[in-house]
């Protein structure tokens, strides 16, 4: 990430990567297939998919998918309520991430590509009823909706430089899409 933002991301070869932490080039390809995988992870997926997987099936989706997202953002940024004044080094490494992947065409290609799996992740940990047309349109419309306004939230933080925690700004963001209700106001509400 440091060879990344000091040189910019199309200046950095796989090479120049491989050469920085001491292993081959081949080494990198077998971790990160593509060299947009060393700055987009998926491991928020795989935290949002079982956030949903255990949401209360009682509540509606967009809250279900709302709260996996806020929940997610507060685990990999470790925004759990303190009043730190500065980021913490995992929301810095996110702070950079997300400024590459903003002003990268590449990464925001492939951003917007992960998206879509993230919507057919969040499908499946619903363990909704496929077979009912209605009841998966509804799905895919809930699970398309909420990553698009935590994308919004995300470009947020970026431009503001993590000022505000990340959660608090998904939860702003799903507010302003779908109401005050599409965020409970305490965890696993």
């Amino acid at each position: 990430m440091r060879l990344f933002t000091d040189r910019g991301y199309d200046a950095v070869t796989v090479a120049d990567v491989a050469e920085a932490v001491g292993v081959s080039a081949m080494t990198v390809f077998r971790h990160f297939p593509t060299k947009e995988d060393l700055v987009l992870i998926d491991q928020p997926a795989r935290l949002i998919a079982e956030r949903v997987a255990t949401s209360s099936a009682t509540h509606p989706l967009v809250r279900r998918v709302g709260g996996a997202l806020v929940e997610a953002a507060t685990a990999l940024t470790g925004g759990d309520g303190d009043d730190r004044d500065e980021p913490a080094a995992n929301e810095l490494f996110l702070l950079d991430c997300l400024r590459l992947m903003v002003s990268t065409p590449a990464l925001r290609a492939r951003h917007l590509d992960s998206q879509y799996t993230l919507q057919q992740t969040i499908v499946d940990a619903l363990g909704d009823d496929a077979t009912d047309p209605d009841a998966a349109f509804r799905a895919q419309s809930a699970t398309s909706a909420c990553p698009a306004a935590m994308h919004t939230a995300l470009t947020r933080w970026a431009e503001d430089n993590g000022q505000t925690k990340l959660p608090e700004l998904i939860a702003q963001a799903l507010a302003a899409a779908f109401g005050d209700d599409a965020v409970a106001t305490g965890r696993r509400d």
